[in-house]
């Protein structure tokens, strides 16, 4: 059984088709990535799947239980960092999450809040108010209250945006930690190096559709071989290679490229190209590809 089952969900705002139909399954204990550029639809499906919106087709299911008809069994099962900063300001970090603990039913919940607070760095700030926090305190919060009542599916939508390196290495450890012990971690972010580094899978979506699904190694094998990265002076690439550039915005200004090379022998042979130009080559930088190669490219192409 799927963590989370999502079947042709489909959401409309007037005009808007946010969501054309998802399909997707997420399985116990994957670290799962949901990428996408603003507007794609990736913050519509998490709200859905956490009960926030209702679709106006299809289903979603957590761990068995559909989010509308069987909503408090679903819920019970998931936490979410939301984006955005979400709190009260009357309350102290330590009351804030007891009672986050017992909007789910829970009680004498010490011992748990305090290891949460202990692996977020939270400790010193327990009895401290929520509004005398900074921002990235605020943030480690909110991961706090997502976790209080140990929920088997975790999604993050954009947990690291903004805050400083060392709350990102903190939650990441920790949620490293709880994805290994068994948890499902779903996470947003625009920060694909993160996605890269963690998600064992990756969905990208574009205009409300999933246009990619694999594993992540697989995505990144899409762009067979390396990537020759040059600086030129005395004109722009050649014509002949514009169908090798990965980032084809390169091509409408500006001295440097990033050129496609399945194989190091191709190399010879496309300075002997440029050097045929009349070009003059400033800078050259040979590259492995990366998940934001990738997506760059599958985003292009899906248009």
């Amino acid at each position: 059984m799927a963590a989370i089952q999502i079947e042709n969900v489909k959401k409309r705002y007037g005009s808007l088709q946010a969501l054309g139909g998802v399909s997707l399954a997420i399985q116990e204990g994957e670290f799962f990535g949901l990428l996408g550029p603003n507007g794609a639809g990736k913050t519509t499906l998490i709200s859905i799947i956490a009960g926030l919106t209702h679709a106006d087709d299809g289903r979603v299911a957590i761990d068995g239980h559909d989010v509308v008809t069987d909503y408090r069994e679903a819920r019970k099962r998931l936490g979410v960092v939301p984006q955005e900063l979400v709190f009260d300001p009357f309350f102290t970090v330590r009351e804030t999450l007891r009672m986050q603990s017992g909007y789910f039913g829970i009680r004498n919940n010490d011992a748990w809040i305090d290891e949460v607070m202990h692996n977020l760095d939270l400790t010193s700030k327990a009895d401290a108010n929520m509004r005398s926090l900074s921002g990235g305190m605020k943030r480690r919060v909110l991961v706090a209250q997502a976790l209080v009542h140990k929920p088997p599916v975790i999604m993050l939508d954009e947990p690291t945006a903004g805050v400083d390196v060392e709350l990102r290495q903190t939650l990441w450890n920790f949620i490293g930690r709880l994805n290994r012990d068994g948890h499902t971690v779903v996470l947003t972010t625009h920060y694909l190096e993160e996605a890269q580094a963690l998600c064992n899978r990756i969905a990208m979506l574009k205009a409300g559709q999933v246009v990619a699904l694999d594993s992540t190694a697989a995505l990144i094998n899409r762009i067979s071989g390396s990537q020759l990265v040059v600086r030129l002076s005395g004109g722009p690439l050649p014509a002949a290679l514009h169908g090798l550039v990965s980032h084809p915005d390169e091509l409408k200004g500006g001295n440097k490229y990033t050129v496609r090379v399945n194989h190091h022998d191709e190399v010879e042979g496309l300075l002997a190209s440029l050097r045929v130009a009349g070009l003059k080559i400033e800078d050259l930088q040979l590259n492995q590809a990366d998940l934001e190669d990738v997506f760059i490219q599958i985003m292009g192409a899906a248009q």
